[in-house]
């Protein structure tokens, strides 16, 4: 299981992996010696280096190589072609894959075979330690393997662990569903400057709400029909706004959102 002292090697380092190497730091307790990235762009690493004092390596084999654990955050369309390369330095390694579109079966089959891989389907809000993350192993990994890649992603947010073949469906959900929330975020926002609030504050009072309702589901464990009808007295504004939301079918367009990116999802997967 990952210690505090172990190696975590970063190939890639775009804003998830950023977002990680810091809460790693930040929560985790993982000494900045202890991390080191690799990017195509090195000013970007450069940045990265000076802001959180990690290792710079120059190549994807010297870090694999040094490191205990290994993030793939590269971009899909690059992921085969690094893997190729990293085959030999990542053997018994644990690699956990934050990119998107590669199957265990591939990522493993393009390491030359490597039995530790775990999937991961993080979201934007890890970026400000409020993600929500599934994960998923091969068969040959194992359970240690797991709570490995676990803690390390539990610093940025909610992690849950399931099997590949619903992490379309985990898409559908956490992986697309920060737009959902910025839309509503931003239609609540439109609907309070309409009835005269500044767009700063509807803004604000509109965005901290979506916060606190989920807050809300997450640490009472209520379900979160019986936590609306806690705010809609009989006959109250809130009631009416709800049927508003029903009439306007607010509720089925949730449902085929979730619905359209989980196919698209799949679609992806097969043509990757």
């Amino acid at each position: 299981m990952m210690t505090t002292a172990s190696k975590i090697a970063f190939i890639g380092a775009g804003n998830m992996a950023t977002a990680l190497i810091r809460s790693s730091i930040a929560r985790g307790g993982h000494e900045p010696s202890s991390i080191g990235a690799t990017d195509v762009r090195d000013q970007a690493l450069d940045a990265l280096v000076a802001q959180h004092g990690i290792r710079r390596f120059s190549s994807n084999v010297e870090a694999c190589g040094w490191a205990d654990v290994i993030v793939l955050a590269v971009k899909p369309q690059v992921m085969p072609t690094v893997l190729r390369e990293i085959s030999g330095a990542s053997a018994g390694k644990l690699v956990i894959s934050i990119a998107a579109g590669l199957s265990i079966a591939k990522l493993s089959e393009l390491l030359g075979g490597h039995p530790r891989v775990v999937r991961a389907m993080p979201n934007t809000p890890a970026m400000v330690g409020e993600g929500a993350t599934a994960i998923a192993a091969a068969p040959g990994t194992s359970a240690a393997d797991l709570d490995t890649a676990e803690a390390l992603l539990k610093t940025t947010g909610l992690v849950v662990r399931t099997d590949e073949k619903l992490l379309d469906a985990v898409t559908g959900v956490s992986g697309s569903g920060p737009a959902y929330a910025f839309i509503a975020i931003e239609a609540l926002s439109d609907g309070g400057v309409r009835a005269g609030l500044s767009r700063e504050v509807a803004t604000q009072l509109a965005a901290q709400t979506l916060l606190g309702a989920a807050k809300l589901v997450l640490e009472t464990g209520e379900h979160p029909g019986k936590l609306k009808d806690m705010v809609t007295s009989p006959g109250g504004p809130t009631i009416a706004a709800v049927a508003a939301l029903e009439a306007s079918g607010f509720r089925h367009a949730l449902l085929e959102a979730v619905a359209a990116a989980v196919a698209r999802s799949k679609e992806l997967a097969v043509a990757g």
